[in-house]
């Protein structure tokens, strides 16, 4: 593991290499949202990435950042951040006992420093700031997901994803949160920050959002991005004109779990990460 930022690539270079696979993706009438630093390891190690974002502005494209948040207290990677149009940040925990179990940080990292470099970095920040909430299981969370909600609060956040592990995680002991926890999660960073800015990063690919003439593929993208309250579930189902037994099926097959929080049940997409282990 390392902390101290070098340099890696001649940015001119990555300029030229990214340009080229820009014309190569218009030529075939490929839309391009972003153009996103997510190395092998953690982008803001790289000292030309400043550098690297003005070059690539050029392409009038807009530039997007998926940085773990470790070294955002430094003057010269938040100068850097700042160049950016989207920017996401990992914050899986606000206590050190947590943070160190799920993160493993270099051991020059301080949880503090960090914390206080994300609210200095919002407050300045003019593009879209999202952050990335991992959640595992055989965790404590039970007073976190406050803390957590609490501190989020103080950013000036466009979106924050509650995510579980979607790849082979380093350990093996590793494994996706129980469902329970994640709706938990959902709902007491919704009621900190509201619904509409919080949603799922489970990894399932859905793109439906309203009904479009598949009941079983709008729920499931629904779901996906977050719970559903039964009287939700309904509604939409009435829209359809389909009845619960396209809820049932789907709990049968396994896609779907039903959850109660506060006295009220939730429906969400059950984690295929969770049925693979």
């Amino acid at each position: 593991m390392e902390s101290e930022r070098r340099i890696f690539y001649d940015p001119e270079e990555v300029f030229r290499e990214v340009k080229t696979k820009i014309d190569e993706a218009k030529a075939k009438g490929e839309r391009i949202d972003y153009l996103t630093f997510v190395p092998d390891g953690e982008p803001t190690l790289d000292a030309n990435l400043g550098k690297e974002i003005e070059l690539l502005r050029r392409t009038k494209i807009p530039i997007a950042v998926l940085t773990n948040a470790s070294l955002i207290w430094r003057e010269d990677v938040a100068e850097a951040l700042h160049k950016a149009d989207f920017v996401s940040l990992k914050i899986d925990a606000v206590t050190e006992n947590l943070w160190k179990r799920i993160d493993r940080p270099h051991k020059s990292l301080k949880i503090k420093e960090i914390l206080d470099g994300i609210v200095e970095f919002s407050k300045g920040f003019k593009g879209k700031l999202v952050t990335e909430t991992m959640l595992i299981d055989d965790l404590d969370y039970t007073d976190e997901l406050e803390k957590i909600s609490g501190f989020l609060s103080e950013i000036r956040l466009h979106k924050a994803y509650v995510a579980v592990p979607t790849r082979p995680p380093a350990e093996k002991w590793v494994k996706p949160a129980p469902e329970e926890v994640i709706n938990k999660a959902f709902q007491v960073f919704s009621k900190t920050l509201g619904p509409e800015k919080v949603e799922f990063l489970i990894g399932y690919e859905g793109n439906a959002f309203t009904f479009t003439g598949d009941i079983e593929e709008n729920l499931l993208s629904i779901m996906s991005v977050h719970p559903m309250r039964e009287e939700g579930v309904k509604e939409l189902l009435r829209k359809a004109d389909a009845d619960w037994n396209v809820v049932k099926k789907l709990l049968d097959d396994e896609k779907l779990v039903n959850l109660e929080y506060e006295n009220h049940v939730y429906y969400m997409r059950k984690l295929p990460s969770r049925t693979k282990l």
